[in-house]
């Protein structure tokens, strides 16, 4: 009878404590990609028309750790002068936006660190980069974002601003 009570015993405490890391596991899962939860309102199509022409950009969610984004400008309804890839991951506690520009950096991504956010705006910089070397997104309402590039270009302060109209 001893024996079998004591094996109870073992078997409640064993179970007891793998619900225990369960749940654990379960509240560290559910907070592990915050930083890039809280831009989930970048997700979805954008774009600016302009004179010159047309700037798009498209988020998805790949997963819940990644966003992926690309951007098209497009002059004349047809001719593309500049694209990119972009991948924006969360790894352990940072948040990297990495962006793949055909005909530059040998066509190799270039990493940009999260630098200061708010619940409306994203900083992203990498000083050692030529230009830019800080990516901003910002939230104006919830079909209205700025991006914004800036840094040091040809010796000089540089910024270029892109207002963007969800599709």
């Amino acid at each position: 009878m001893k024996k079998s009570t004591g094996t109870i015993l073992l078997i409640v405490l064993i179970c007891s404590a793998n619900i225990l890391m369960f749940i654990s596991c379960q509240n560290k899962s559910e907070k592990k990609f915050d930083k890039l939860e809280k831009m989930n309102w970048l997700l979805g199509n954008w774009k600016n028309e302009m004179a010159e022409g047309v700037l798009t950009e498209t988020w998805t969610k790949e997963n819940d750790s990644t966003f992926s984004g690309t951007t098209y400008f497009i002059i004349n309804k047809k001719d593309t002068v500049h694209s990119e890839t972009i991948i924006l991951t969360q790894l352990n506690d940072e948040l990297v936006y990495r962006p793949t520009v055909k005909g530059q950096n040998n066509d190799e991504p270039v990493d940009f660190k999260l630098s200061s956010e708010s619940e409306i705006s994203f900083s992203f910089e990498n000083p050692k980069h030529d230009y830019p070397q800080k990516i901003v997104y910002k939230k104006i309402n919830e079909t209205n974002l700025v991006a914004t590039i800036s840094g040091i270009q040809q010796g000089k302060q540089s910024q270029e601003s892109y207002p963007m109209k969800k599709k």
